[in-house]
């Protein structure tokens, strides 16, 4: 129908990790653990358009996170 449009969600989500350790296999695993916290904390909304700072368990700064949420009419 003529007039009507519809709302396409779109989401961009760059994660950006900065890490030192004692091997690669240590930081593979340091990495998806980051991960999947995020992922976990996305799923909840927990975040709103923007930069936001990315901490290891112990609460050490190991990156950045970029969300922006937006819509395009179709």
């Amino acid at each position: 129908m003529q007039g009507d449009h519809a709302i396409i969600p779109h989401l961009k989500a760059d994660i950006e990790l900065d890490r030192e350790g004692p091997n690669f296999t240590t930081l593979n695993t340091w990495a998806a653990d980051a991960r999947r916290k995020l992922a976990d904390r996305i799923e909840k909304n927990e975040f709103g358009d923007g930069w936001y700072d990315v901490h290891d368990s112990p609460g050490k700064p190991i990156g950045k996170i970029y969300v922006d949420g937006s819509g395009a009419l179709l």
